[in-house]
This record gives structure tokens, sequence and C-alpha cells, in this order.
């Protein structure tokens, strides 16, 4: 009996030993995880402190804006700035340093257009990848349709500059252009040539066009482009005292003497650069030669936006 009671004893601490028992734990062990989390912990820990350290290297100082002697007006652009964290985040999967992973905030520069003097401006900043299409309308209504179908085809906003008598006579197409995204710009009530008339009657000029244009479109225009591309340093003061920047061009597609698009997209193609800005009206051959000249600028690597796009300090 008693050699009964101690078999049964001995399978009991056999069960409560084997129930207590977890294999996955060896005191004597290290575990196979824990070495590898240990490593990869230290080795995101280097991988911080060299972005860190490396930060400087890919940093770029903000250009402020300034007045150049040919091109007048030259809008600033930001700085970049590596953010460590958001950099670290991309890159810790990998588990090393790779530039092509950098994050960047954008360092705004001190000096703006805003903060200049009166004087035109011809070009975005001369080292941004964008252009800008300028539509000058005084006339050629019913070539508006087809240049904004044309436009939305492929995915381009253009900047109109419209006639404040135009928009009195053709309201319904200056809503279709705000409506579809463009930015509606000044170019005067009737088409006067800038430079020969009164400074009060610049001011005449522009403020009746905005007040047309907003009246249709319920926005106040700030860019003004003086009809011809005529002015002189007055109406370029005018305009600055209604908050206004004077707008003028860098490439001319010179459609109004009706060329063959090859003509216009050899000169387009020969011309353009960055932070060019493209004149143009609404005429045949812009409808003929606009999507071809679109791909010509964008086959170059430029991005096309409005003038408030191409202006700005943004990368």
């Amino acid at each position: 009996m008693y050699r009964y009671k101690k078999a049964v004893n001995f399978c009991i601490f056999i069960i409560i030993l084997f129930l207590a028992f977890d294999p996955s734990h060896n005191p004597f062990q290290f575990s196979s995880q824990e070495y590898p989390a240990s490593d990869v912990a230290k080795q995101n820990d280097s991988l911080l402190e060299e972005i860190k350290n490396k930060r400087a290297d890919y940093h770029e100082e903000p250009d402020n804006a300034y007045i150049d002697e040919v091109w007048k007006k030259t809008p600033g652009r930001n700085g970049l700035e590596v953010n460590v964290q958001k950099s670290y985040e991309k890159m810790k999967e990998i588990g090393e340093f790779d530039p092509s992973l950098l994050v960047y905030d954008q360092v705004s520069p001190t000096v703006t257009l805003k903060d200049l003097p009166a004087a035109p401006i011809y070009r975005g900043h001369p080292e941004k990848q964008m252009v800008a299409l300028l539509i000058n309308v005084s006339w050629g209504a019913e070539h508006i349709p087809d240049i904004l179908n044309i436009l939305n085809e492929n995915n381009v906003k253009a900047t109109f500059f419209i006639e404040g008598k135009w928009t009195r006579e053709n309201a319904e197409l200056v809503k279709m252009i705000d409506e579809q995204g463009h930015l509606i710009g000044n170019h005067g009530y009737n088409h006067p040539d800038m430079a020969r008339i009164s400074e009060q009657e610049v001011i005449r000029q522009i403020t009746q066009t905005n007040e047309i244009l907003e009246a249709v479109i319920d926005k106040k225009p700030l860019w003004f482009a003086p009809p011809s591309g005529s002015y002189n340093d007055q109406a370029v003061r005018a305009a600055h005292q209604l908050n206004m920047q004077t707008i003028l061009w860098t490439v001319d597609t010179i459609d109004w003497k009706n060329p063959a698009v090859s003509v216009m997209i050899n000169r387009v193609n020969d011309q353009v650069h960055p932070g060019a800005t493209i004149l143009m009206h609404p005429t045949p051959a812009i409808v003929e030669g606009l999507s071809p000249l679109i791909k010509t600028v964008k086959d170059k690597g430029y991005k096309l936006g409005t003038i408030e796009k191409l202006l700005s300090e943004e990368r």
C-alpha cells in the first residue's frame, strides 16, 4: 500500500511539473528573437544619428525675391531643410541611409515679391521647373470653348488676362473660364496703350475692369497685363498702388500672325526655359497648336501652372 501511494504521488508530481514547465523559456539560452531585436534597435539608433549628421549636406538656403536689371521683379524660392524624424520613419524599414528617402520641409525666404517696389514681372524663379501660359483676351470669343476643352484634356490651368469691355459682352465665357479653375487677370478696359495715357486714366482702366470682373466671378483680380505689353513706370506704379502685379512674358507665340503650327511649336521649343511665361491669344493657331505646344513643354520636363503658381516661392 505504501509503495502504491508513493507511486501515485510521484505521478502527480510529474504531472504538476509538466504543466508548470514553459518550453519557450530557457534561462540558460537567449531567445533567437531577443538578439536581433536588440541589434535592430542599435541599427536604428545609428541610422537616426546618421540622418542628423548628414542633414546639413542636403540643406538649401531660400532665395529672396529681387529686382533683376533685365527681368525686373523676380520671385524668390523656398529653401529645403531635412525633416529628420520623417526621414527616419521612411528609412528605418530598410535600416540604412538612402538620400532618395529624405523628407524635406520648405523654408520661406525673408524677402518676397510683395516686399519689392513697383516693377514689372517677366518670369518665375530662373530655377523653377514650371511654365505659365498667359492668354490675353480682348477678341476671339469663338475660340474660347475649344481652348478650354484642350486645356482640360491636358490637365493644364492657364491664366487669362481679360479686357473689361470684352467681359461685359461675354460674361458667360468669363464664368466658364473661372469655373474650370483657370486664373483670371486684368487686361485694361478697352485695350489702351498704357504708356500713352495719364496715370489717372491707367487707374480708371484697371479699376473699372476689376469691378466688372469681380461682379462676374466674385473675385478681385491681383494680376495686370498691359495691352500689347506697352507700359511705362507710371503704369506699373499705378497697378502697384492698387495692390496688383504687372505681368509681361518671356516667350511669344506670335499666334496673331497665324503661323503654321510647326513654326509656332519650334519657336516655343527654342525659347522655353525654367520660369517661362508664354504669351498667346484666342486664335485659330492656338486652337490648332495648343495640344502639341503643351506636349513640347511637358516633354522638356516642365510643369504648367497659373502665374500665381509660377510666382509662388513654393518648390
